[in-house]
């Protein structure tokens, strides 16, 4: 099981998210290939308006690598069968129903019969500026960098409620990734893992991130631009 085996190691990890409008089945071949070469511990698949469906994309991922691919979808047309298991996203940081529970009733009993691993995840919103597509597609405000207070409280409020994991979210394509001082007071904070993604795509990113408590981080915009990077980032956390 990826939680297990990964998650709850103890062990930094580094995650990549492949956003399937961008990608056909050579060129996420391609980059699942080289994220694994580079010692990428999980595959994300998902984005925010991804309507293509996913089982062909997943196929070729899975033909070609043998780390762990799990979905992390945007909306309903991302759930696929033929991932490792599923990042069961509630976006606790927000108020909209459907993003809390509403859509998950819809989809409960499909990831029921599927048997994938399901990984209950706190999924909290930073503003990361510019305004972001998360933000405008789940129709929910971000809460604002600074407020450390309330980005600690609320992934405190997601592990009472007996969520797994916390996952950080600054928006594709931030000006920056959450601050290295949020960082560090949710992990006093909280007990359970959480990972950063969003803004960040330097080394100096993921040391800072890592160093303050952050037990993953993730990156997509950044390798999307360039592939070459990948063994750059992800060998930050050979350093921890």
């Amino acid at each position: 099981m990826v939680y297990e085996k990964i998650i709850n190691s103890g062990r930094k990890f580094f995650c990549l998210l492949i956003d399937p409008e961008f990608h056909t089945v050579e060129s996420v071949k391609k980059t699942a290939s080289l994220a694994e070469i580079a010692g990428t511990d999980i595959i994300l698949i998902g984005g925010s308006l991804t309507t293509r469906p996913l089982d062909i994309l997943l196929d070729a991922i899975k033909s070609t690598i043998v780390c762990p691919v799990l979905l992390f979808p945007g909306n309903l047309f991302q759930i696929s069968g033929k991932a490792d298991g599923i990042l069961l996203n509630s976006l606790i940081s927000g108020r909209n129903p459907e993003y809390l529970i509403g859509n998950h009733v819809l989809i409960s009993q499909f990831l029921k019969k599927t048997g994938m691993e399901i990984i209950p995840t706190g999924y909290m919103l930073i503003d990361g500026h510019p305004f972001s597509s998360v933000e405008y597609i789940s129709n929910t405000r971000p809460i604002p960098s600074e407020k450390t207070d309330i980005i600690a409280s609320t992934a405190l409020a997601g592990e009472q409620l007996g969520l797994r994991l916390i996952y950080l979210e600054a928006g594709s394509g931030a000006e920056s990734p959450l601050k290295a001082e949020a960082a560090a007071v949710i992990r006093q904070n909280i007990s359970i893992p959480f990972i950063v993604g969003g803004g960040v795509r330097t080394a100096k990113d993921i040391r800072a991130l890592y160093k303050a408590g952050a037990n993953g981080v993730v990156v997509g915009s950044a390798v999307e631009n360039d592939l070459h990077i990948l063994r750059t980032l992800a060998s930050v956390k050979k350093e921890f």
